[in-house]
């Protein structure tokens, strides 16, 4: 376990990490609290034990955790998400908005085209979009710094652009919505909080473990420039770099993380 920066630029400073409890949530969680911060605040909807886990390797970093459970698609939990948050650390200098439904394994699987299309827009844009106005507004009331608070949003590499099938049709639709209210959410908050968007491409959490040998591991391992599969661990070091309380110049920005598009056939 790496240890904490306690010299870095992040000293005395709260991050917020939703969606925290496995895979690319927690390990944003863990490399903020490598990077400097002294509280790192989890968000979790079911996984309470991994949200725990997770708190506990923090713990041994040497920074303070929180534990906050709230389902994103439940309006009162927004608010209450939020609330609470800000109660336990009442200076953020991080959030980020990582949680989102997944569609992709266990019972979601069996869902239809508009089932999973739904599920997606209630979690991944509504509910992202309700929670980070809400969160804007208690940023905005903190004591102002040369250091301006920031957001990132996670989006998908590949929604610009657009991906065949009905994959592409609902993380498309659902991630080019999060991506244009970031961009738009950065135009309203800038000079006083930094918004930043990461777009990953082909990440190997729990789905891409399972397709091992087949097409969608050929294809994207083919369509990165590296020729391999993206980890939690790299986007986290995009998410860390983005939110980075230094880097005061660098918002409005979406920073793809896929070891390069590749073109080649």
């Amino acid at each position: 376990m790496s240890e904490r920066n306690q010299t870095s630029s992040w000293d005395q400073s709260a991050a917020v990490v939703t969606g925290a409890s496995s895979g690319i949530g927690e390990q944003i969680a863990i490399r903020l609290a490598a990077a400097g911060a002294s509280h790192v605040l989890l968000h979790y909807r079911m996984n309470r034990k991994g949200a725990e886990n997770a708190a506990e390797k923090i713990r041994k970093m040497g920074a303070k955790t929180t534990v906050i459970q709230g389902d994103l698609s439940v309006f009162p939990d927004i608010e209450r998400i939020a609330t609470e948050a800000f109660t336990a650390a009442p200076t953020i200098q991080t959030w980020v908005h990582n949680a989102g439904a997944d569609v992709l394994t266990g019972d979601a699987t069996k869902l239809d085209f508009c089932a999973k299309l739904q599920r997606l827009w209630q979690v991944d844009v509504e509910g992202t979009i309700r929670l980070a106005r809400n969160v804007a507004k208690k940023m905005l009331d903190q004591p102002s710094t040369n250091r301006p608070p920031s957001m990132v949003f996670l989006g998908w590499d590949q929604a610009p652009q657009g991906m065949e099938g009905d994959a592409g049709q609902i993380f498309g639709t659902a991630k080019s919505a999060v991506m244009g209210f970031a961009a738009s959410f950065a135009q309203t908050l800038a000079p006083k909080i930094r918004v930043n968007t990461i777009a990953p491409g082909w990440i190997q959490t729990a789905w891409g473990a399972s397709t091992t040998g087949t097409l969608w591991d050929e294809r994207a391992r083919s369509q990165s420039l590296m020729g391999r599969w993206g980890t939690p661990e790299d986007v986290a070091a995009a998410v860390v770099y983005a939110a980075n309380p230094a880097h005061t110049f660098v918002t409005a920005q979406t920073l793809e993380v896929n070891g390069g598009w590749c073109r080649r056939p």
